[in-house]
């Protein structure tokens, strides 16, 4: 797709939605030891949540309303002085509009430039694709939540690390391949003085879709660390490993969280402080301390689940 002249049928075209439109009223988006984000600069963020495989509940529209998750990232946007556009058309990464964003944050699945999956929305170009990596390196900040670890899959083994992770994986830092029956976890606070972490105290318990990861980037600075004992499910049968964490990729701040499953999530005090300060690190506004601690707080988080027999 040629880079659009006139930015205005472009964003009508590709159905980005601006800051405010939409806006749902009275979600309880008030953040508990959130860093406030803004700055003397408005900050501007792309959400993409197209989904190539399988479509969340929490970004699924009702016609031309913004989903959920759109509708609470939108309303925290407005708290926090960062305009925030949505968007399910990945094409957008091909035009010459990408370059004004500060930081995309990512809810999606699958391979992204494929038009398929239960919203079929229009696929990113393969140009789209290398502009992602080139802008992310380049200094763009990148938030992933949830489901961005399922986009961009390893080919291989599900049960197994891979030795050379997809290019999208090495940049996020980890990858989905399990999760089973929504319970309540514990998240362990790994570094309590990133941005909106600093009041979590120890760590926390919440009701969730937790993912089970693997390939991770070992320079990656761990911030929440998924702790395994008690769950319900094989997949979970491993030591604790990452579960939130950011990293530099180049230039450009990479964070990511394995929470945003459920809608009561999305709306969820905790997860806004710690998401809220994801976006206030990638943004820039914020610097933290990212020395390598995955060896350090999840030492064993490399073993992976024993594979069940075979029938």
């Amino acid at each position: 797709m040629k880079p659009q002249t006139d930015r205005r049928d472009f964003l009508k075209q590709v159905g980005v939605a601006s800051a405010g439109a939409w806006l749902a009223t009275g979600t309880g988006t008030s953040a508990v030891g959130a860093p406030r984000i803004g700055s003397n600069k408005k900050r501007s963020l792309l959400f993409l949540t197209k989904s190539s495989g399988y479509q969340h509940g929490v970004v699924k529209r009702d016609g031309d309303k913004l989903s959920h998750a759109e509708r609470v990232l939108t309303e925290l946007g407005q708290q926090n002085n960062f305009e925030v556009n949505c968007t399910k058309d990945a094409r957008i990464f091909s035009s010459g509009d990408i370059d004004r964003y500060d930081t995309f944050v990512f809810y999606t699945t699958g391979d992204l430039t494929t038009k398929g999956g239960q919203d079929n929305s229009p696929a990113m170009t393969p140009e789209g694709e290398r502009n992602l990596y080139d802008l992310v390196r380049g200094g763009k900040g990148f938030v992933g939540s949830h489901c961005a670890s399922d986009t961009f899959h390893t080919p291989g083994e599900a049960l197994e690390n891979q030795k050379t992770p997809s290019t999208f994986v090495a940049m996020l830092g980890g990858e989905f391949f399990s999760h089973h029956a929504e319970q309540v976890a514990r998240m362990t606070v790994a570094d309590p003085g990133f941005p909106g972490v600093e009041k979590l105290g120890d760590g926390f318990d919440l009701h969730e879709e937790w993912y089970s990861l693997k390939n991770f980037a070992p320079d990656m600075h761990v911030i929440l660390r998924q702790e395994t004992y008690g769950m319900e499910g094989p997949n979970y049968m491993r030591p604790a490993f990452p579960a939130t964490w950011a990293r530099m990729h180049g230039k450009g701040r990479v964070f990511y969280t394995s929470m945003g499953h459920r809608e009561d999530v999305w709306t969820n005090d905790v997860f806004h402080a710690v998401l809220l300060g994801g976006i206030a690190w990638a943004n820039r506004n914020v610097d933290a301390d990212l020395t390598p601690n995955m060896n350090k707080v999840t030492p064993y988080a490399t073993e992976m689940p024993r594979p069940r027999p075979k029938k």
